[in-house]
């Protein structure tokens, strides 16, 4: 989207980052990976600590989940009310970030409490199986599962509100997710009521229609991007597996969007994903769903994890919190 090359100028306040960043090398060693992305989860906790609520706020508790297979980890955060009533919450179903080759339930679990906290809202973040060894559908499958299961946790009432949120690969898990409930028969009593996608993953760059190549610029004007570059968006892709084509691959790709719950999308200006996601606003604007699209001008993709303290830090943490009340409100317009 040519009109909107202007966002990859790098912010004022993060451009002196900017070369620091890029002389860090790429990898694409599954295990070094992994090992990296641990830098990720020790940024997150380190941005994040300082907003910790008291634990006698929140009760914290790890579930097992039968999934296909095996089973996976569920965090689960509730509310503790401070009148001692038995108080119910609505629902957030959290699905990390981190290429689905890496990341787990810590990368995101000191910010989780606060919101919990702070919006008296049941979480629960599911740590979902990771490619390439499960390749798609399975994450797909355990955060499907994850969802539909903790649909009951103990204090929620999904009347309340219902929401399925993720960063990056977790956005494309939420928005996969999002589209196949709305067809499925037990989420018609327990129907999601919002989805929040942060600098989703939604359209393979291996399966852009014709009709789109125009509309995404950002592929080729931020291929150096840093945090996340071009060509690690093709390798975690590979990584993943599946039809390129498959809409459960590239939600952007469904023939229809109509009925899916309304969407706050976050969006970072100086990342590969940023025109398919600003392209996904349009198209599921075009097909009647309510969505807040906030875009972060000069910042790169996750910028939050390492830059909190910078004002568009801020306004993200911010906007997050405000699309949260906004989805939880009936997303008025």
């Amino acid at each position: 989207m040519a009109e909107y090359s202007y966002l990859s100028e790098p912010d004022p306040e993060f451009a002196p980052h900017m070369a620091g960043l890029m002389a860090i090398p790429q990898v694409y060693d599954i295990v070094e990976r992994r090992a990296r992305f641990e830098l990720f989860i020790k940024a997150s906790k380190t941005s994040y600590s300082p907003g910790l609520p008291e634990e006698t706020e929140y009760l914290l508790k790890d579930h097992q989940i039968d999934v296909e297979s095996g089973k996976i980890l569920a965090r689960t955060l509730v509310p503790i009310s401070k009148a001692g009533s038995n108080d119910t919450y609505p629902l957030m179903v959290w699905l990390h970030g981190g290429g689905w080759t890496s990341g787990n339930v810590e990368l995101d679990d000191y910010q989780l409490r606060a919101i919990c906290v702070e919006l008296q809202l049941s979480i629960v973040n599911v740590d979902y199986r990771l490619a390439p060894e499960h390749p798609h559908p399975t994450g797909l499958n355990d955060s499907y599962m994850a969802a539909a299961e903790n649909a009951g946790l103990f204090r929620v009432d999904v009347k309340k509100g219902f929401i399925i949120a993720g960063l990056s690969a977790g956005g494309h898990l939420a928005a996969a997710i999002a589209h196949r409930a709305r067809e499925d028969p037990f989420f018609e009593e327990r129907p999601i009521t919002g989805q929040i996608l942060q600098v989703p993953a939604l359209l393979n760059v291996n399966a852009v229609p014709e009709k789109y190549k125009s509309s995404l610029l950002s592929y080729e004007q931020n291929e150096h991007a840093p945090i996340l570059s071009l060509s690690s968006v093709l390798w975690s892709s590979g990584q993943l597996g599946g039809n390129p084509a498959d809409p459960e691959v590239s939600p952007l790709l469904y023939p229809s969007h109509r009925g899916l719950p309304p969407a706050l999308i976050q969006i970072c200006g100086l990342d590969p994903l940023r025109d398919e996601a600003l392209l996904y606003d349009r198209i599921l604007r075009d097909d009647g769903v309510k969505t807040k699209t906030i875009t972060y001008p000069g910042v790169p993709h996750a910028f939050q994890y390492f830059f909190s303290t910078l004002k568009l830090g801020r306004k993200w943490e911010e906007d997050y919190r405000a699309g949260l009340r906004w989805l939880l409100d009936g997303a008025p317009q």
